[in-house]
């Protein structure tokens, strides 16, 4: 079976955060966002549930947990239950519900940078107690971002309850090692912490190793760990508002779930069909994409080694590249400088704690991707 990737979508057409943030002769290889049809089966599924023409309140059904319990195995050798799975609109609203029901007002939310910005949004915004440990960066370009035991011991303090965690990491890339998880589970249970596992980009791992879902290689910890999944950057469904809380412990699920009533609305009807489609029908169109995201990632760093001053390492996960431009002589707003010069808009590294880099979304058609990487190099290679 053959998809499309190659041709170029118009998404202009409709509203969208992407393409519509900026002016019309930018490029936007920004936000989290594929520019990809998303596979036939999803596509054909929502026609024919649109051509009923009724959508009100749904349920979520048993096929979808099913269909989530049977990828979980195959996957991640991780044979969950159905009734661990609480369905709710999107990971970011997770995250605000976890800290809103693990923590206490001034108590302490941990979370390591550079990270997906929203990560650093969720202690200020109820009242909590932000904490950060920046991860150890790489000494020369290839080299791979690293999570130290001395820096994060030394950020856990007295007032820290919540770790938010993200596996694999975005904006890296890096597929943690199972010691760095292993620290993690160790220091949780010194600590008395939650983990919340954000895995969003768990089925995008470009190179050979699997995923091992942190609640997966520790279940001794099940009442530590909250594990979020989601459809929505693996098959490009973002906006269909669907995601997963796998919770094994009984009374954090009910804890978790009471805490949600009221507080969101349900799940997109069309979002669950999505997800249930995607994990039963998906694969084939998954791995033709992972195929494709592996030659962009070439495409792209081969032209990263022409860029003097530019460091960076190949992602092992993710459609997302992590560029330090801090040596490229473009002063202390390398994004700005490339929207203005090249007009391309690239992810601001201040945005993920981390300033004078620039997040690079390599999830486009090649034509795309190429045509950008030509305007970068005509302000990248230049420089000395």
């Amino acid at each position: 079976m053959s998809f499309d990737f190659a041709t170029p979508i118009d998404r202009r057409q409709h509203p969208s955060q992407k393409w519509h943030r900026y002016a019309p002769d930018v490029l936007p290889l920004w936000v989290a966002d594929m520019d990809f049809v998303s596979p036939p089966a999803i596509v054909e599924a929502l026609e024919a549930r649109v051509a009923h023409g009724v959508f009100g309140y749904g349920t979520t059904p048993d096929s979808l947990r099913e269909a989530l319990c049977r990828w979980s195995a195959t996957h991640y050798d991780w044979s969950i239950a159905p009734e661990w799975q609480v369905w709710l609109p999107g990971v970011v609203p997770a995250l605000h519900l976890a800290c809103r029901l693990l923590t206490a007002p001034g108590e302490g939310v941990l979370t390591v940078t550079p990270i997906y910005p929203p990560f650093l949004k969720v202690a200020e915004q109820h009242g909590r107690l932000a904490q950060t440990v920046a991860l150890s960066e790489p000494a020369a370009s290839g080299e791979p971002w690293r999570l130290e035991r001395e820096a994060l011991e030394a950020a856990i303090t007295p007032e820290t309850r919540l770790l938010l965690w993200c596996h694999p990491h975005n904006p890296t890339g890096r597929v943690w090692s199972v010691g760095e998880l292993a620290l993690l589970a160790e220091l949780a249970e010194r600590h008395d912490l939650t983990i919340v596992s954000d895995e969003l980009h768990c089925d995008l791992i470009l190179d050979d190793a699997p995923h091992r879902p942190l609640a997966a290689l520790f279940p001794d910890l099940a009442a530590r760990i909250v594990t979020l999944w989601a459809p929505s950057k693996t098959f490009n469904v973002a906006g269909l508002g669907c995601a997963c809380a796998v919770i094994p412990d009984p009374a954090l699920r009910e804890r978790w779930r009471a805490a949600m009533r009221g507080a969101m609305p349900d799940v997109n009807v069309l979002g669950m069909l999505a997800a249930e489609v995607a994990y039963t029908d998906g694969e084939p169109w998954r791995q033709a994409l992972l195929a494709v995201l592996r030659d962009n990632r070439r495409r792209l760093f081969a032209a990263v080694e022409g860029w003097p001053g530019v460091r960076a390492t190949p992602p092992e996960a993710t459609y997302l590249a992590w560029l330090d431009l801090r040596e490229a002589g473009l002063g202390a707003a390398p994004q700005q400088r490339l929207l203005e010069e090249a007009r391309v808009a690239l992810s601001d590294g201040a945005d993920f704690g981390w300033p004078g880099f620039v997040r690079v979304n390599f999830g486009t058609p090649a034509s795309v991707l190429d045509a950008a990487l030509e305007r970068l190099d005509g302000v990248l290679g230049g420089r000395t």
